[in-house]
């Protein structure tokens, strides 16, 4: 198998041509035609990443965010990409395509939170993201402890309603979404990224936002995708690196 198998097989399922325009997503490091050694798939292309590359022999690093994204003016030896070139590392990234594609990082927030009758909405850019309703209607407090316990890890929100049900989720960093959240009737809005004024915004116009941390709304599908990468590839090793460097004080 080669990297231009396993671009392919993610194009068919997460089209790349989908990615917003300002993205820069597809085979960003690396030759199409080489063979697979290994796969390590993570969210980001860190030096912990390479590192578990470079430990297993595997030479196709999968991330969620590119690896390259704003125009580099060098390429040092102090540079993720370098150190990708010197040890023959291809990389893929599969950025705002992944995430609102079906089966994609939306879809797989929506699972963990167990979310029911999920739907998919466009915003005013084009940008699918979910909503779906709890079970039961939840407090404010009860959904944000509910969150936190999923995503295992502290949140920030701010609400007040005793009755949410349909519940908006953009993975990331969602908050300029604010005013189409609203309109599409939700009660509640998770994502991450929040600024102080999207806090006060939401909760004066009688909406739950929920900040639930970018790398935890988004690390969940590295498992997906290294699953997905398994059946369909069973003769390759895939590896999941989940490395972050952000910490949360207790």
């Amino acid at each position: 198998m080669t990297v231009n198998d396993i671009y392919s097989f993610l194009d068919d399922k997460y089209d790349f041509s989908s990615a917003l325009t300002y993205d820069n997503v597809g085979l960003l490091v690396g030759e199409p035609d080489n063979t697979v050694t290994g796969i390590v798939v993570c969210l980001d292309c860190t030096d912990e990443a390479v590192s578990e590359a470079v430990k297993n022999g595997a030479n196709l690093i999968i991330t969620h965010h590119p690896v390259i994204f704003e125009p580099m003016k060098a390429v040092t030896d102090e540079t993720i990409v370098y150190r990708l070139i010197r040890n023959g590392i291809s990389v893929i990234s599969a950025h705002t395509n992944l995430d609102q594609a079906d089966g994609g990082v939306n879809d797989a927030l929506c699972r963990l939170l167990g979310l029911e009758h999920i739907v998919k909405v466009a915003d005013s850019e084009g940008f699918l993201y979910r909503i779906g309703e709890l079970g039961d209607g939840q407090s404010a407090d009860d959904l944000a402890e509910s969150v936190s316990k999923k995503l295992k890890l502290p949140v920030k929100y701010a609400g007040q309603s005793n009755y949410i049900k349909r519940v908006a989720v953009c993975s990331g960093s969602g908050g300029g979404m604010l005013s189409d959240v609203i309109n599409q009737g939700a009660h509640a809005y998770i994502t991450a990224d929040i600024k102080h004024n999207v806090f006060m915004e939401g909760y004066a116009k009688g909406i739950t936002v929920i900040d639930a941390g970018h790398f935890n709304t988004e690390d969940i599908i590295v498992p997906v995708l290294a699953n997905a990468l398994k059946e369909a590839f069973p003769q390759i090793r895939v590896f999941e690196n989940h490395f972050s460097p952000i910490k949360y004080s207790v």
